[in-house]
């Protein structure tokens, strides 16, 4: 008996002296640091509700730029991306690393659980980032200068939707 127990002792401390953890595997990056500012003007600066923002003339042409092929319903995305963004969507200020973005998070209505999004907007409106999860299965979406289709910088979009989350759980 105490030999079993001195057998499963050295075991366990075998098993837990081996354990290591793994880098991500290759291409797959870590959610940048982020979080939630305190809300000011700046946040504002597009419109009050997301519908205001969508329809904002800075903004409208560069956002259906942004979501392309994803913008009307019945494409790629069955309810489309402004469906994303009823005007009960919170628009908030995100810090990622040095830079701070206006934040729309928001879902379909009649699909909440499953369909969320997240549309991030540099104050200056030159850049634009968002993230939509279509029951599990995610779609990144980046546009402004110097952009380029392959590299979405999805690790600054999760890092922002993980301090969103925060604060705001769903």
């Amino acid at each position: 008996m105490r030999r079993t127990i001195c057998c499963s002792i050295a075991a366990v401390t075998a098993l837990v002296a081996s354990a290591c953890v793994m880098a991500p595997r290759s291409g797959v990056s870590m959610p940048r640091s982020a979080s939630v500012v305190a809300a000011d003007a700046r946040a504002l600066r597009y419109g009050s509700t997301a519908p205001e923002v969508f329809d904002n003339p800075q903004l409208r042409d560069k956002l259906r730029g942004l979501f392309g092929a994803d913008w009307a319903p019945g494409g790629p995305l069955a309810f489309g991306a402004p469906a994303y963004f009823p005007a009960s969507s919170s628009i908030r200020m995100v810090r990622v690393g040095a830079d701070e973005y206006i934040a729309l998070t928001g879902c379909v209505p009649t699909a909440c659980p499953t369909h969320r999004g997240l549309l991030l907007i540099r104050p200056d409106g030159d850049q634009l980032m968002a993230r939509l999860d279509e029951g599990g299965y995610l779609h990144y979406y980046d546009h402004g200068p110097g952009v380029a289709a392959s590299a979405v910088p999805r690790s600054s979009i999760d890092g922002a939707w993980m301090a969103l989350e925060r604060i705001e759980p769903r």
